[in-house]
């Protein structure tokens, strides 16, 4: 047995013989065209109308996240930009495959030197290109294997072409050996539940055929896995399938001590959020409303948005977070303006503060839209909070000006390490805080949580993080505030677990992570989580504490090596 370590996106474990993916169109050569530069440039828009229209209804078949990533691939395929570079190209007399192949080059190596958000739409280049490309040449794009039996498939990254129209009777799991924690394919496996790993860098050598286990749980490939480990993995995968059709249920510790299970939304559509046993929301993004737009949505298009939200969850919290803009997610009416380290730049509240129109019109719409349902008699619970809170004085700031529009329970975003330590003096000002555990991660190891080369430090479970984590929620028990988690970190179960033993008192994650984490905390007394808790505080690194907090909940019997 080995094990080749990636990413593992979701809980999921499944096993299954070996397919790789079709590889990529092998590279034009750069030589002269042999016919005229009109022919040429009609080929090249002829076979990029034919792509856009294709992504298009892929998109359209797929809905949900997919759709909207296929109409982004869509846009690429026919962006003026794109176009210009490619025509120079053929003016000059080079063939269309080559013109096509070095202006989309040229584009991807500007994304890849950005890094971050942008620098993970690279590979949406890459495919897009190699579709143009195969259009061009009278040939199939690469795409998924059909080896006639089901399969975990082996990519170096899959196209969100690919990934959104993905045969789930077919495809087991999905192993990368690029990607990161943010890559579509990771964001896509997310939404459709699937079993994957990314970012896997030593996957190409697993060979076609050949039967692994992929534990996404633990971020593992196992390879040559002995009869009682495909059958502990499969014991796993029947239990995941009986906790994901039982009943549904609050959230609630063993020993009754509740704990709300909310949902991480962004958009206003909650049916499958409610489907799946939401108590409320803990963290809806409203960045949708805002970015790819040339100026700031009205107040009545965000109202709009905001009481259909509201509206879903009658009697329930929702917990709203002002537009969180900067870094990965420039917007040219707020913060478009170059900066070498974005990250750490004009970005959350403090974007919203330089121009503090857009953070007023927010909350007024926030207001017009909890007043519109409580009309209506469809009440929900609003909370309103900052995103990217450093300070006691922004604290101050934000609290005070939400007030002035009668938002009722006002609350700030602990992401960075500053906000964790003076979470005491944060939340005397502060109706509540709520953890972000991926900024707070990055902050805390200095690792860009958007990058994949540094993917590995992107790990919540380090002792270090968890001392934060524990310094907000001793500060939550003396002021008698609550604490919630909007992270990836709440949607892993055991970690969940644990945070709740740090003071949690509320777990927000994406909808399909709900039923993992009931049935984890309904295993534990609180007891056990300030226990086990405790166990991966002691830990030097991440995963020390992850195996010693597993030590101290977990039968080491039911453990896969």
């Amino acid at each position: 047995m080995s094990q080749i370590r990636g990413v593992g996106i979701g809980q999921g474990v499944a096993q299954g013989p070996i397919a790789r993916m079709t590889p990529p169109l092998a590279a034009p050569i750069d030589e002269p065209a042999t016919a005229g530069v009109e022919e040429e440039t009609a080929r090249v828009r002829e076979a990029m109308g034919v792509v856009a229209r294709d992504l298009e209804e892929r998109g359209e078949r797929a809905g949900g996240t997919a759709r909207d990533v296929l109409e982004a691939q869509a846009m690429m395929a026919e962006d003026p930009a794109l176009e210009s570079e490619v025509d120079s190209r053929l003016a000059a007399g080079k063939n269309a495959e080559w013109a096509v192949f070095d202006a989309f080059a040229s584009f991807r190596d500007q994304l890849t030197a950005l890094g971050g958000y942008l620098g993970e739409r690279a590979a949406d280049l890459d495919d897009v290109a190699q579709r143009i490309i195969a259009r061009l040449r009278g040939v199939s794009a690469p795409g998924i294997p059909d080896p006639g039996h089901p399969f975990v498939l082996v990519a170096e990254d899959l196209a969100p072409a690919d990934t959104a129209l993905l045969d789930l009777d077919k495809v087991l799991a999905l192993v990368t050996t690029q990607g990161g924690p943010t890559s579509h394919t990771a964001i896509l496996a997310r939404e459709k539940s699937i079993v994957a790993i990314v970012g896997a860098t030593t996957a190409d050598r697993l060979r076609d055929g050949e039967t692994v286990i992929v534990d996404a749980a633990a971020g593992l490939v196992i390879s040559e896995p002995s009869a009682d480990d495909l059958d502990q993995a499969r014991r796993r995968a029947d239990d995941r399938l009986r906790t994901a059709s039982a009943p549904l249920t609050p959230g609630a510790l063993a020993d009754g001590t509740p704990v709300p299970l909310l949902a991480n939304l962004g958009n206003p559509d909650a049916t499958n959020a409610v489907a799946l046993g939401a108590e409320g929301v803990g963290l809806f993004r409203t960045e949708f409303l805002f970015l790819g737009n040339q100026s700031a949505p009205t107040i009545t298009q965000q109202r709009e948005s905001y009481e259909r939200l509201l509206g879903a969850f009658p009697g329930k919290k929702v917990v709203v977070r002002v537009l969180d803009a900067g870094a990965d997610k420039p917007l040219a009416f707020l913060n478009d303006a170059h900066e070498e380290n974005p990250a750490l730049g004009l970005r959350g509240l403090r974007a919203l503060r330089a121009s503090e129109d857009i953070l007023r019109e927010q909350l007024t719409a926030l207001a017009e839209a909890d007043a519109a349902v409580r009309a209506a008699g469809e009440a929900a619970d609003l909370w309103v909070m900052a995103p990217m809170v450093s300070t006691t004085e922004e604290t101050e700031y934000f609290v005070t000006i939400a007030r002035e529009y009668g938002i009722r329970t006002a609350g700030v975003m602990v992401e960075v390490p500053s906000s964790a330590l003076l979470a005491d003096r944060i939340l005397a000002h502060a109706d509540f805080a709520s953890i972000g555990t991926n900024d707070l991660t990055q902050y805390t190891l200095a690792a860009d949580r958007l990058l994949g080369s540094v993917a590995g430090f992107q790990d919540p479970w380090h002792p270090a993080v968890l001392r934060l984590v524990r310094e907000v929620g001793d500060a939550g028990r003396r002021t008698g505030k609550p604490v919630g988690i909007c992270g990836e970190a709440a949607a892993d179960p055991l970690l969940a677990v644990v945070l709740v033993g740090l003071g949690a008192t509320s777990l927000s994650m994406a909808p399909t992570a709900l039923a993992d984490v009931r049935a984890s905390l309904a295993t534990h007394t609180l007891d056990d989580a300030r226990r086990i808790a405790e166990a991966a505080l002691a830990a030097d690194d991440a995963a020390s504490a992850r195996d010693a907090a597993m030590s101290a909940a977990i039968p080491r019997e039911r453990q896969l090596p």
